[in-house]
């Protein structure tokens, strides 16, 4: 048995990208031990995970905390890993190959920079989307890929009856409409004439609910939207996983829950301006799909309700 790493450090969105490959390196690897390095918010999530045998917290301290720098590299070093996949290609995990295999090549450390196709740079093979390629980066590592182009999201989800119950929640529509502070660009603005063309439109049929994070609690008070809350805290990932698979529908700004229900195969739309592509983040599903539009203040309420309806039946 070897002992094989894979490097994940979030974002939320990334995470559950990512599932199919996880999925892939431990199919690939069925007498080995799988080690996953990932952070706080992912730590606890990431022990539920099947395909995962043990989780190691990376704290991401600064690079020159020589003290906490020396005491992850001794921790990393005494598991003698046989191989590292490198999911997060960023440029840490970049930094932590120079420190542990300064001259591996993609046989001990496989990262898109190892594995990058001959005569492309780095900047144009990341034109291509997340999920091919980490397909292009475990296939040139010799693993088959079952799994890695449709992640499969749903080992995340844990009982939120309770939650059920106290909301009174049977059918409902999930709206996400926040986003982080600096990435504003990404925030559809009508989610409140959209909720009440739901109400006009289809009665008390559907509840429409929202799930806040930590810092969004504060703002959803003040939506139409009823905030779903565990004894007035956000939910934890896997209870929001929960939420939004036994959703009729989801709508979302290009946010971590908007990937998650893509990848739990649930109903609903992303909102995309020109931040990004649909594509290029790998978000389109069979049930979840997404407008892409050049500025998200010129796409209408009414035209988000109208693909609404057609998908909602």
């Amino acid at each position: 048995m070897s002992n094989i790493l894979i490097i994940k450090h979030g974002s939320l969105g990334d995470i559950a990208q990512a599932s199919g490959a996880i999925q892939d390196i431990f199919e690939n690897h069925p007498n080995d031990k799988i080690y996953l390095l990932t952070t706080k918010p992912y730590f606890e999530l990431f022990k539920k995970n099947p395909n995962i045998h043990e989780v190691i917290l990376d704290k991401r301290l600064s690079r020159f905390n020589v003290f906490y720098l020396f005491s992850l590299m001794k921790e990393l070093k005494k598991h003698n890993f046989f191989k590292v996949f490198d999911l997060q290609n960023s440029s840490r995990s970049t930094f932590y190959k120079k420190i542990l295999f300064p001259n591996a090549n993609s046989e001990k450390w496989s990262s898109s920079l190892t594995t990058l196709p001959e005569g492309k740079t780095k900047e144009e093979f990341d034109k291509k989307s997340v999920l091919e390629r980490f397909n292009h980066q475990l296939k040139t590592s010799n693993l088959k890929t079952n799994n890695t182009l449709k992640p499969d999201f749903n080992w995340a989800s844990e009982n939120i009856e309770e939650v059920i119950k106290k909301y009174d929640l049977k059918k409902y529509i999930l709206l996400f409409p926040f986003c982080s502070p600096h990435l504003t660009l990404k925030k559809w603005p009508y989610y409140e004439k959209l909720t009440d063309l739901i109400f006009e439109n289809l009665g008390n049929e559907y509840k429409v609910i929202t799930a806040p994070g930590p810092n969004e609690i504060k703002d959803s008070l003040n939506l139409k939207a009823t905030p779903v809350l565990d004894n007035d805290k956000a939910l934890s990932i896997s209870q929001l996983t929960t939420l939004i698979q036994k959703s009729s529908f989801v709508i979302a700004n290009d946010t971590g829950p908007a990937h998650i229900a893509a990848h739990t195969n649930t109903k609903g739309l992303a909102l995309f301006g020109k931040h990004t592509t649909a594509y290029k983040v790998s978000i389109e599903r069979e049930n979840f799909k997404a407008i892409q539009v050049e500025d998200l203040n010129n796409l209408s309420a009414e035209k988000v309700f109208e693909r609404l309806l057609k998908k909602l039946n």
